[in-house]
Protein backbone atom coordinates (compact mmCIF):
# COMPACT_ATOMS: atom_id res chain seq x y z
CA UNK A 1 0.00 0.00 0.00
CA UNK A 2 1.26 3.47 -0.87
CA UNK A 3 1.90 5.88 1.98
CA UNK A 4 3.45 9.30 2.36
CA UNK A 5 5.97 10.63 1.80
CA UNK A 6 5.86 9.60 -1.85
CA UNK A 7 9.16 9.01 -3.62
CA UNK A 8 9.90 8.39 -7.31
CA UNK A 9 9.03 4.69 -7.09
CA UNK A 10 5.71 5.22 -5.30
CA UNK A 11 4.73 8.06 -7.67
CA UNK A 12 5.45 5.79 -10.63
CA UNK A 13 3.16 3.15 -9.06
CA UNK A 14 0.43 5.76 -8.43
CA UNK A 15 0.63 6.97 -12.05
CA UNK A 16 0.59 3.52 -13.69
CA UNK A 17 -2.55 1.57 -14.58
CA UNK A 18 -2.48 -0.95 -17.43
CA UNK A 19 -5.60 -1.68 -19.48
CA UNK A 20 -7.61 -4.42 -17.82
CA UNK A 21 -6.39 -3.62 -14.30
CA UNK A 22 -8.45 -1.87 -11.61
CA UNK A 23 -7.64 1.68 -10.57
CA UNK A 24 -6.76 2.64 -7.01
CA UNK A 25 -9.41 2.11 -4.33
CA UNK A 26 -10.87 4.90 -2.21
CA UNK A 27 -8.66 3.74 0.67
CA UNK A 28 -5.56 3.95 -1.53
CA UNK A 29 -6.47 7.49 -2.66
CA UNK A 30 -7.12 8.57 0.94
CA UNK A 31 -3.75 7.20 2.04
CA UNK A 32 -1.86 9.69 -0.17
CA UNK A 33 -4.30 12.59 -0.80
CA UNK A 34 -5.05 15.17 1.90
CA UNK A 35 -8.65 15.56 3.04
CA UNK A 36 -8.76 19.10 1.55
CA UNK A 37 -6.91 18.33 -1.71
CA UNK A 38 -7.53 20.61 -4.70
CA UNK A 39 -7.70 18.83 -8.08
CA UNK A 40 -7.73 20.77 -11.36
CA UNK A 41 -7.62 19.54 -14.94
CA UNK A 42 -8.78 21.06 -18.26
CA UNK A 43 -12.34 19.81 -17.69
CA UNK A 44 -13.00 20.28 -13.97
CA UNK A 45 -11.98 21.60 -10.57
CA UNK A 46 -12.69 19.57 -7.44
CA UNK A 47 -12.08 20.27 -3.76
CA UNK A 48 -11.74 17.55 -1.14
CA UNK A 49 -10.64 13.95 -1.35
CA UNK A 50 -14.22 12.64 -1.69
CA UNK A 51 -14.82 14.87 -4.74
CA UNK A 52 -11.49 13.76 -6.20
CA UNK A 53 -12.42 10.09 -5.74
CA UNK A 54 -15.85 10.65 -7.38
CA UNK A 55 -14.14 12.32 -10.35
CA UNK A 56 -11.74 9.38 -10.79
CA UNK A 57 -14.54 6.82 -10.38
CA UNK A 58 -16.68 8.75 -12.87
CA UNK A 59 -13.92 8.60 -15.49
CA UNK A 60 -13.54 4.85 -14.99
CA UNK A 61 -17.31 4.32 -15.32
CA UNK A 62 -17.63 6.42 -18.50
CA UNK A 63 -14.91 4.43 -20.26
CA UNK A 64 -14.70 0.82 -21.37
CA UNK A 65 -11.11 0.83 -20.09
CA UNK A 66 -8.37 3.25 -19.02
CA UNK A 67 -4.58 3.07 -18.98
CA UNK A 68 -2.05 5.41 -17.44
CA UNK A 69 1.72 5.16 -17.82
CA UNK A 70 4.49 7.28 -16.37
CA UNK A 71 7.06 8.56 -18.82
CA UNK A 72 9.23 10.65 -16.49
CA UNK A 73 9.05 12.35 -13.12
CA UNK A 74 10.90 14.77 -10.90
CA UNK A 75 10.58 15.60 -7.21
CA UNK A 76 11.95 18.75 -5.59
CA UNK A 77 11.12 19.20 -1.89
CA UNK A 78 7.31 19.55 -1.69
CA UNK A 79 6.62 19.57 -5.46
CA UNK A 80 6.60 16.74 -7.99
CA UNK A 81 6.04 16.69 -11.75
CA UNK A 82 4.92 13.54 -13.53
CA UNK A 83 4.85 13.25 -17.33
CA UNK A 84 2.37 10.58 -18.46
CA UNK A 85 0.25 9.12 -21.24
CA UNK A 86 -3.38 8.24 -20.60
CA UNK A 87 -5.49 6.07 -22.87
CA UNK A 88 -9.27 5.91 -22.79
CA UNK A 89 -11.26 3.28 -24.68
CA UNK A 90 -14.81 4.42 -25.34
CA UNK A 91 -17.19 2.53 -27.66
CA UNK A 92 -14.37 0.95 -29.65
CA UNK A 93 -12.35 4.16 -30.08
CA UNK A 94 -9.07 4.71 -28.25
CA UNK A 95 -8.20 8.25 -27.22
CA UNK A 96 -4.58 8.96 -26.17
CA UNK A 97 -3.76 11.99 -24.03
CA UNK A 98 -0.15 12.91 -23.33
CA UNK A 99 0.09 15.15 -20.29
CA UNK A 100 1.78 16.17 -17.08
CA UNK A 101 0.78 16.55 -13.46
CA UNK A 102 2.11 18.95 -10.85
CA UNK A 103 1.68 17.74 -7.27
CA UNK A 104 2.24 19.71 -4.06
CA UNK A 105 2.68 17.93 -0.73
CA UNK A 106 1.82 19.05 2.80
CA UNK A 107 4.10 18.65 5.83
CA UNK A 108 2.90 15.05 6.31
CA UNK A 109 3.74 14.21 2.69
CA UNK A 110 0.15 13.96 1.48
CA UNK A 111 -0.92 15.50 -1.83
CA UNK A 112 -2.70 18.83 -1.21
CA UNK A 113 -2.76 20.14 -4.78
CA UNK A 114 -2.99 18.06 -7.98
CA UNK A 115 -3.07 19.85 -11.32
CA UNK A 116 -3.18 18.02 -14.66
CA UNK A 117 -2.03 19.68 -17.89
CA UNK A 118 -3.07 18.16 -21.22
CA UNK A 119 -4.78 18.97 -24.51
CA UNK A 120 -8.35 17.77 -24.08
CA UNK A 121 -9.81 18.97 -27.39
CA UNK A 122 -7.38 17.55 -29.98
CA UNK A 123 -7.18 13.94 -28.78
CA UNK A 124 -10.90 13.88 -27.93
CA UNK A 125 -12.27 15.06 -31.25
CA UNK A 126 -9.59 14.27 -33.87
CA UNK A 127 -10.52 10.52 -34.06
CA UNK A 128 -14.23 11.31 -34.55
CA UNK A 129 -15.36 11.26 -38.21
CA UNK A 130 -16.26 14.70 -39.63
CA UNK A 131 -15.55 16.48 -36.33
CA UNK A 132 -11.88 15.44 -36.47
CA UNK A 133 -11.35 17.16 -39.80
CA UNK A 134 -12.85 20.37 -38.43
CA UNK A 135 -10.64 20.22 -35.31
CA UNK A 136 -7.50 19.72 -37.42
CA UNK A 137 -8.53 22.65 -39.65
CA UNK A 138 -9.22 24.84 -36.63
CA UNK A 139 -5.86 23.99 -35.01
CA UNK A 140 -4.05 24.85 -38.26
CA UNK A 141 -5.77 28.24 -38.34
CA UNK A 142 -4.40 29.13 -34.90
CA UNK A 143 -1.10 27.24 -34.72
CA UNK A 144 0.45 27.19 -38.20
Amino acid sequence: MLKPPLDSESLRILFTKPYGQPGPTAEQWKAVYAEDVVFIDPTQEKRGVESYIRAQDGLMQRCDDVFLETESLAINNDVAFVEWRMGLKIKGIEFIYPGATRLRFDGAGKIVHHRDYFDFVGPTFEPVPVVGGFVRWLYKRFVS
